[in-house]
């Protein structure tokens, strides 16, 4: 991608459903120009538009990281066992102790519990596993956007928030998940398309999408590799924090540029962050600037994501060329 190609990647992540007129207005370009660049991202598999559950408020399960380690040689073999669970949400290979890392969501905790005793374990090629759930979500990945916009020209993309505070849980209605796994199929999928599958009025699906999206039970998300936007060092960082700091480290975190995902979580460690960045010296600065002032912070661990398998549940082309392998 050249810099036009990511500036307007970065404003489709902040407004993934934006016009291209809106697009266009915000970037300071032609409509013309930027419908045909991101047509083309798109249609090429760079740039794929989806929508993610904010699952513990949803009531969809319990987010869950694991590090698993493997036997010598099997790491393909088992990020393909765990790339193909459904329930998986990410699969990386990973530098350190351990040689993957996954997310996954289970629906339920007696779910959760058959998952990490006997389901993963059962894997060829695993040999241990760290499990840390998810206890609260500072930042997802589908609210991050590549650091190549102005605060000015993101403000004309940013969806207007709600100021209220949301509900620790707030479900969804039948045609409430009909219509979200629409938009995680097709997050750009139109008002139209969705009333005519679901035999609705239009105004009833653009209402009941801006619910979803406003009470954020529902993210839509553009997803791309980082390093298609110049962000070639994707490190995972797995903090100890004091208790009484937790929240301001997490929020202070998750307002940098170069975090794409930070949680609270339980475990030998209390927050995961996840950062892309463009060079190593970079993630030296981040760790050393941004993390090392933060006196509630007594032990970090980092990793750094050599593959990704998958990512918001959508498989990556690592694995298709292990599957092309006899």
């Amino acid at each position: 991608m050249d810099v036009l190609d990511r500036r307007l990647v970065a404003a489709l992540q902040i407004s993934p459903r934006a016009a291209w007129g809106e697009i266009a207005r915000a970037v300071d370009e032609h409509e013309r120009t930027v419908a045909r660049r991101l047509q083309r991202l798109m249609a090429d598999g760079m740039v794929r538009v989806t929508a993610i559950y904010d699952d513990l408020r949803s009531g969809h399960g319990r987010p869950v990281h694991l590090h698993v380690q493997v036997r010598p040689g099997a790491a393909a073999q088992v990020a393909k066992a765990l790339a193909d669970r459904p329930d998986t949400r990410s699969v990386y290979s990973l530098t350190g102790a351990a040689d993957l890392a996954c997310e996954l969501v289970a629906r339920t905790r007696e779910e959760l519990h058959d998952i990490l005793t006997a389901e993963i374990s059962e894997i060829d090629g695993v040999l241990q596993t760290q499990t840390q759930v998810v206890l609260h979500t500072f930042r997802t990945v589908a609210e991050w956007h590549a650091p190549y916009l102005s605060e000015q020209e993101a403000a004309q993309l940013r969806p207007a928030m709600l100021h209220d505070p949301l509900p620790d849980q707030d479900g969804l209605s039948p045609l409430e998940q009909e219509i979200a796994e629409l938009l995680a199929g097709d997050g750009r999928i139109a008002f139209t398309a969705i009333a005519e599958r679901l035999d609705i009025s239009v105004p009833t699906a653009r209402r009941r999408v801006s619910s979803l999206l406003e009470r954020r039970v529902l993210l839509l998300r553009a997803e791309v590799e980082p390093a298609l936007l110049g962000l070639e060092v994707e490190g995972k960082l797995w903090l100890k924090v004091r208790p009484y700091g937790l929240d301001r480290v997490g929020q202070t975190l998750a307002a940098h540029p170069s975090v794409r995902y930070c949680a609270a979580t339980s475990g030998t460690h209390s927050l995961i962050v996840q950062v892309a960045v463009a060079h190593e010296a970079d993630l030296y600065r981040f760790l050393t600037g941004v993390v090392g002032p933060l006196d509630e912070v007594t032990d970090l661990d980092v990793t750094l994501i050599t593959r990704a398998y998958k990512r918001g549940h959508l498989r990556k082309s690592g694995l298709l060329t292990l599957e092309r392998t006899p």
